[in-house]
């Protein structure tokens, strides 16, 4: 941490306590510690105690009764001056609140406005009430806020200062400590000149105007694979099924519904590609007619509807891969997860596949975080519970020792 320069970012939460302990480690480290506190985090913590850890000045305002001229830093311009001066930026705690700010792109106070001119790395530590944590607003940010390339540092299951037991605590220290370092450590280049084309989110596939099959796929860990390569110097040709996720900057995508259109999308680009990532969960089946009309419920009468199969995407594309392409596929099962990951890569002619069980708690569909097991035909290794983005950054580096 020696020279760097941490701006440390506190919302308004309870635990804004705990960023206290971390501006002094970040401190004694030997990196410079700016503090940005906003109004909430006043309430909790003064500004004078932070200036006493870092022995460096806290902001507060936009304006120039801030003590941001004691920096040599403009009031009025804190924002540029600060984020131009920031090796990295971390948000402990960052509250609901400030999660919606940042994913809405509002400039409401310094630090809001501070993040949306930064050009360096940004760490979001969430902390709140488990149910606040829960809702689909706060996931629906998070899911924003992964897509702009921000790091979000899971928070811990606990009893939390409100009474309540759930996910929703700020990390430790120490956690905190090795997210900030990893994301300091310069990103290798490991695909710089690759081409890669990823599979990312559900297919749908239409019962009538209104009605159609899918599954519960979010996106998310394509779309991570896809952040994840663009870093390490990839070209990245994303092709995605319907998600609510923001493409990651700099990768070539490709929106799609159905399993067909997938299907000929990755089709078109497999050939000029050095490495495919099916990540993406396609429909298997598609109603064998497509009704014109709503289909209308007939009082307690049964319906009976034919199935029949969609085509098999990797299948497709491993029966015509070239010489050097990779193909890494996914496995998504409920029994037999290995065995039947296994029998996938041997017909699809994939050179590894990501098996997880999607009945395991924070493994399945519509999560932030994923347990998998990474299998080639000669080795197998078990992964704990880990985000979706430190799964990817794993992936990766496997993928490029096959090359």
């Amino acid at each position: 941490m020696t020279g760097k320069t941490i701006l440390l970012g506190v919302s308004g939460s309870i635990a804004a306590y705990k960023a206290c302990e971390l501006a002094s480690r970040l401190t004694q480290e030997g990196a410079i510690v700016p503090v940005v506190l906003t109004e909430g985090a006043q309430k909790f913590v003064a500004p004078l105690t932070f200036q006493a850890l870092t022995r460096q000045p806290v902001y507060t305002s936009l304006w120039p009764h801030d003590a941001a001229s004691e920096a040599g830093v403009s009031a009025a311009m804190a924002h540029i001056g600060l984020a131009e001066r920031a090796d990295a930026i971390l948000i402990a705690p960052a509250s609901a609140n400030c999660l919606g700010e940042l994913a809405s792109g509002l400039a409401a106070d310094l630090l809001s406005t501070l993040v949306l001119a930064a050009r360096c790395p940004v760490l979001l530590a969430p902390a709140m009430n488990p149910a606040m944590w829960e809702h689909p607003a706060t996931q629906r940010n998070l899911a924003t806020l992964r897509g702009f390339g921000y790091q979000i540092i899971e928070p811990e299951s606990g009893r939390m200062a409100c009474e309540h037991i759930g996910q929703g605590r700020l990390p430790e220290t120490e956690v905190l400590l090795e997210s900030l370092r990893a994301a300091l450590e310069s990103t290798p280049q490991i695909l710089t000149g690759k081409r890669v084309l990823i599979t990312a989110g559900p297919t749908r596939e239409m019962l009538d105007p209104v009605r159609f099959l899918s599954n519960r796929s979010s996106g998310q860990m394509g779309y991570a694979l896809a952040q994840t390569a663009l870093a390490r110097g990839a070209e990245v040709v994303l092709i995605s099924g319907p998600t609510r996720l923001l493409p990651p900057r700099g990768a070539q995508i490709e929106n799609v519904t159905t399993t067909d259109e997938m299907f000929h999308a990755v089709l078109r680009h497999a050939p000029g590609c050095d490495i495919i990532v099916a990540a993406a969960a396609p429909c298997d089946f598609r109603p064998a007619q497509l009704s014109p009309q709503k289909i209308k419920k007939q009082g307690d009468a049964a319906i009976a509807m034919q199935l029949v199969p969609t085509r098999d995407i990797i299948g497709a594309v491993g029966a015509q891969k070239h010489a050097r392409q990779l193909i890494i596929a996914f496995a998504a099962e409920t029994e037999n997860v290995l065995a039947e990951a296994r029998r996938k890569m041997s017909t699809k002619n994939a050179d590894a596949i990501v098996a997880n069980d999607v009945t395991e708690s924070g493994a399945g569909f519509d999560v932030s975080t994923n347990r998998v097991t990474w299998i080639t035909p000669q080795t197998e290794e078990s992964w704990p519970l880990m985000g979706k983005e430190e799964v990817s950054a794993k992936i990766w580096e496997k993928i490029v020792t096959l090359a």
